[in-house]
Formats: C-alpha cells, sequence, structure tokens
C-alpha cells in the first residue's frame, strides 16, 4: 500500500490591510491570482509587480509548479504587493536555496520580509489621526 503524496506547500504574504495566501503544488507552470491567470491580471502595473519574484527566478524554478494566490483586503496595489511576496516566499521556500533568498533580498528585501508599518489609529478632537479642528479667536 504506497500513497502517492503530493508536495504541497502554503505561504502567505502581507502589505498593509492586504493578505495573501499561496499555495503552491508540481504543475505546468500556471500561476493565479484569485482564478485569474497571471499573464491577463488587470491592472498591468500590479501584473508587473506580482510577476518580479518570476523574472528574478528564472523561468526553470517555475516552469513545473502551480501556483495559486488567493488576497483579500487593501486595495489593487497594496494587493499586488502582498502577492508579491507570497509568491517570493513560495519559490524560496520550494527550491530551498540560499541563492534565490539572496537574490530576492538584495533587488528587493520587502520580497521576503514584510513592512511592519501600519497607519496610526484615529484619535479624538479631528478628522484622522493627527489633523485636528481649527480654531479661530475672532
Amino acid at each position: 500500500m504506497s500513497s502517492t503524496r503530493k508536495k504541497i506547500l502554503l505561504t502567505s504574504g502581507k502589505r498593509k490591510t492586504a493578505i495573501a495566501r499561496a499555495t503552491v503544488k508540481s504543475g505546468k507552470g500556471r500561476i493565479r491570482i484569485n482564478n485569474i491567470p497571471l499573464p491577463v491580471y488587470q491592472p498591468e502595473i500590479a501584473r508587473e509587480k506580482i510577476s518580479e519574484p518570476l523574472r528574478l527566478a528564472g523561468r526553470e524554478a517555475w516552469e513545473k509548479l502551480d501556483v495559486d494566490i488567493r488576497v483579500k483586503g487593501g486595495g489593487f496595489m497594496g494587493q499586488a504587493e502582498a502577492a508579491r511576496m507570497a509568491l517570493a516566499r513560495v519559490l524560496a521556500r520550494w527550491k530551498r536555496g540560499s541563492e534565490i533568498r539572496r537574490r530576492f533580498i538584495e533587488y528587493d528585501r520587502t520580497m521576503l520580509v514584510g513592512d511592519q508599518r501600519r497607519t496610526e489609529p484615529k484619535k479624538f478632537g479631528g478628522p484622522s489621526a493627527r489633523t485636528r479642528k481649527q480654531k479661530s479667536y475672532r
């Protein structure tokens, strides 16, 4: 009774309020974001941002992988950067090589390490965190 188990890897990426979860398994080189294939993903600037790790890793690193990324929250660019981080982490963990990690970190550290900046919470006395209601004495 030998069971053939497929290797599946799960990672995540976060940017601002966007959270991306990536699932990777061996396949035919298909990459989908929210069930949309990467070559037709819109807007184009977000597609270019997401495909950066693929260009850095080289075609041989991902041509036999199927990556499915689910993104929610945030705006379109935050989602793109979260998906980019999840994709870069997937490739780095799947290949298990320090060479690909080093290449990602050398190019842009936020591919593998998240940006911890968040919006400051709103305080009383004004419409946002820092602005206050104006006062006039005349």
